[in-house]
């Protein structure tokens, strides 16, 4: 799915179209605002934001020069317990900056208003509910809690965000996961400065925009640019299975800074090249500089490579050996903190520090490699060319014409099979000579789950016995080692038990949980199932895969807001080999079944026969695609009610 499906450039036109605001002011809370018993176009709201204003414009300060002053006002109707927490009030403001001031967030205006005795009661928030916290070195974070709210109140408050960073503005969010009945944002831009301007989200929004003389008084008979934003009955954007980040979706308004052009002076482009952003950030001696350094693990280096001859070996053997040496802090981004001789003695370091290590053995090893950014899925989609949008750096090495992914920062990771964060669209290959290039961050093989059950029926005790071997490959398998690392064997057997219509689990084998990853996690036991039949009037009943039959569809709602996300292509199999118990036949067995969607995305196939006293069953599912774009959703919701119905069809035997 194309990132313009996610992501619409507005362009504003002068005068587009004109919008008749209505007047939404702090304070003016009224008895019908707080009768309201439930939001109009969401009954099921626990809260809702009755309006949101919001307006950015720039102030000069002498031996500072400008600011941006963004100013934002809400209040919030809560409809029930569950909206409660819309009492909590959090802003997170940058610190971090090196040749720029802190920026600043204030709180005013705050209030709650309840309706007692047919009269409004406000009351105010005191010193005792504001706070600020040191998230890092680089955030920190200003904190409200509205008094005295319950269920029917109504929460007011103002907050200021200055900032001397003008290069991104913050972004101007108004869809939230309650429902927004109003929002308005107005933009104050001195001429000087041309952003460009994204509408995020597939809401459509009115917009307007004239030129006026500015009232500033830094410099004389200037111009502006105002736009003005609004619409109204913007719905909840809801929690959804198979999302990969609702950040992505969220409806809101981010300006950037394309172009500085002040009177007199050469105008300078903020809009940088993808070559632009590999230089800058190559000739950081945080980040180049430590991939020239070299000498500190010669001596092992050397003992690797007198192991063998071939490439493809030797990569395997050192990323091994810098998974297993090195620890990571858990600190992500792109620039080291220590150092890479520093982390290397310690065998410990961030991200980068790792990952720099592993591409410089590798490198001195003769290996073609190279560093790529990241954004991880939490961070967003990285659109334009721009430092900040990455927060990650992997290697990416090519042996035989073949591209070789690499992160040894997770104890679980091999080559080609990444942290499950990492899978967003592209990265970007950075060289030392400038250049860059995408590089795919989507896997193209198919992980699989292999299910192979040998069981029996015992009619008298309503069980059925077998064993039960599961074998999971690349991203499965990951998935099961990252999930599983910290479990004892007897938490994960009683989880998998429950999980697993509480069956009884005995002799169980693993191998692969540890040692070499490149190799599938395979589990086998021996079971006991009670309930996974019905004897009924000498006959017996059950669904063909027993307790892995799907009981319900994982896609509910009439609607989907937002792609569906899978986020690599996977196949489940089951082989089933039932043996028919003595005194019994076959009656009848489910019909072979076979669904594939339009272009093959996804297909699911059923089929069974029954030769003498046994009877095999074989399932395949499998979803070729790891994104699936929101018109897809009708049909995948089908896909999946097929699949229910095909397992839930029932082999029936009878006495003979």
């Amino acid at each position: 799915m194309g990132l313009r499906l996610i992501i619409v450039s507005a362009l504003l036109i002068l005068g587009t179209s004109k919008v008749n605001a209505q007047n939404y002011e702090l304070g003016k809370v009224t008895i019908a605002e707080l009768q309201e018993k439930s939001n109009a176009k969401d009954t099921a709201a626990p809260a809702a934001i009755l309006f949101k204003k919001g307006r950015t414009f720039f102030t000069y300060t002498e031996g500072k020069g400008l600011v941006a002053n963004n100013v934002y006002e809400f209040r919030i109707k809560i409809y029930k317990k569950e909206g409660l927490k819309w009492a909590n009030q959090e802003v997170s403001y940058y610190v971090g900056y090196e040749n720029l001031n802190d920026d600043t967030v204030k709180f005013s205006n705050a209030a709650t208003y309840n309706l007692e005795n047919g009269e409004i009661v406000k009351t105010k928030l005191n010193s005792e509910g504001s706070f600020k916290n040191k998230i890092n070195k680089y955030w920190n974070q200003a904190t409200i809690t509205l008094p005295n709210v319950k269920v029917g109140s109504i929460i007011e408050f103002k907050y200021v965000l200055k900032s001397e960073n003008l290069v991104r503005l913050p972004d101007f969010d108004f869809q939230y996961n309650i429902p927004v009945n109003y929002f308005e944002y107005k933009t104050e831009i001195p001429e000087f400065f041309i952003y460009k301007t994204l509408l995020v989200g597939n809401l459509k929004i009115e917009t307007n925009a004239e030129v006026v003389l500015s009232s500033q008084v830094f410099a004389s008979g200037y111009k502006q640019i105002n736009s003005f934003y609004t619409s109204k009955d913007i719905p909840a954007l809801n929690e959804e299975r198979f999302v990969d980040n609702i950040n992505n979706y969220r409806g809101s308004i981010q300006n950037e800074l394309e172009k500085e052009r002040y009177p007199d002076k050469p105008a300078i482009n903020y809009t940088k090249t993808w070559e632009g952003v590999a230089t800058s950030i190559y000739k950081s001696k945080d980040f180049g500089g430590e991939l020239k350094q070299k000498d500190y693990f010669s001596a092992d280096l050397k003992e690797i490579l007198q192991k063998t001859d071939s490439k493809k070996e030797q990569l395997n053997l050192i990323f091994q050996f810098v998974q297993n040496r090195m620890n990571c802090t858990g600190k992500r981004g792109y620039f080291v903190d220590k150092g890479v001789v520093k982390a290397y003695e310690e065998k410990s370091g961030n991200v980068a520090e790792i990952n720099f290590i592993l591409i410089s053995m590798l490198k001195t090893a003769g290996i073609d490699v190279g560093p790529v950014l990241v954004s991880t899925v939490e961070n967003g989609i990285p659109v334009f060319p721009n430092r900040t949008v990455f927060n990650y750096v992997i290697g990416v090495a090519e042996i035989d014409g073949q591209k070789i992914l690499l992160d040894a920062s997770n104890k679980f990771t091999t080559p080609n099979i990444l942290p499950l964060s990492l899978l967003n669209w592209k990265g970007r290959l950075i060289k030392e000579d400038g250049t860059s290039q995408e590089i795919d961050l989507i896997p193209k093989i198919t992980s699989k789950e292999n299910y192979t059950i040998t069981a029996s029926i015992n009619p008298a005790l309503g069980e059925i016995e077998g064993r039960l071997r599961i074998k999971k490959t690349d991203y499965d398998a990951f998935r099961f080692r990252e999930i599983n690392s910290n479990d004892n064997e007897d938490s994960y057997l009683e989880k998998l038990e429950n999980d697993l219509g509480k069956i009884e689990i005995e002799d169980y084998k693993i191998e692969n949980k540890t040692g070499d990853l490149s190799k599938p996690v395979q589990e086998e036991f021996n079971f006991k199932a009670r309930n996974s039949f019905d004897l009924i009037g000498g006959k017996i009943f059950l669904r063909p895969i027993l307790f892995f039959t799907d009981g319900t569809n994982p896609f509910k709602q009439e609607k989907r807001q937002m792609p569906v996300y899978f986020g690599y292509p996977g196949q489940e199999t089951y082989n089933v080999f039932l043996d028919i118990p003595d005194g019994f036949v076959v009656e009848s067995l489910p019909k072979p079944m076979r669904i594939v969607t339009e272009n093959r995305d996804a297909s699911y196939t059923m089929n069974m026969i029954s030769e003498e006293s046994k009877i095999h069953i074989q399932v395949t599912k499998e979803i070729n695609k790891y994104i699936f774009a929101t018109d897809d959703y009708d049909m995948l919701k089908e896909f999946f009610q097929n699949i229910i119905a095909s397992q839930n069809e029932k082999i029936v035997l009878k006495r003979i």
